[in-house]
C-alpha cells in the first residue's frame, strides 16, 4: 500500500502546486476569464493569493514529511485540510453551475482521503 499512497500524494502534490501557482502568480482579472477561474470575480485579490499559498504548503506537505521522516503524521493533518479546501471548492463550482469541476474537485477529495486514513 504505501507505493500507492507514495503516487496518490505526489498525484496530489503536482495538483495543489499547479494550483498554488497559478491562483499566486496570475493576476485574478486574467484568472476570472480561464475556464474554471470564473469564482475569482467574487473574491478579493489577495484572497485568491491566500488560497494559492495554501495550496503551495499543501504540496509540501503532502509529500515532504513522508520523505524526509520529519513529523509525517503532517501528511495526513495535510491531506484532511485539503479535503476542507476540496468542500470549498465545490461550493464554488456549484454555485456557477460547474458540474464537472465539482465532480473533480470530489476525485481530490477521494484521493486526499486515501492518503489520510493510509497515513494516519
Amino acid at each position: 500500500m504505501n507505493p500507492a499512497l507514495w503516487i496518490a500524494a505526489g498525484l496530489l502534490a503536482l495538483v495543489a502546486l499547479t494550483g498554488g501557482f497559478t491562483k499566486s502568480f496570475i493576476p485574478k482579472e486574467r484568472l476570472a476569464t480561464m475556464h474554471g477561474g470564473e469564482w475569482t470575480a467574487g473574491f478579493r485579490a489577495d484572497a485568491i493569493r491566500a488560497l494559492g499559498a495554501l495550496e503551495l504548503l499543501a504540496a509540501v506537505g503532502l509529500v515532504l514529511p513522508e520523505a524526509l521522516g520529519i513529523a509525517p503524521v503532517m501528511v495526513p493533518v495535510t491531506a484532511t485540510c485539503w479535503m476542507a479546501l476540496m468542500v470549498g471548492a465545490m461550493v464554488a463550482h456549484g454555485r456557477l453551475g460547474q458540474r464537472k469541476l465539482v465532480a473533480l474537485n470530489a476525485a481530490y477529495l477521494a484521493v486526499a482521503l486515501f492518503i489520510a486514513v493510509g497515513r494516519f
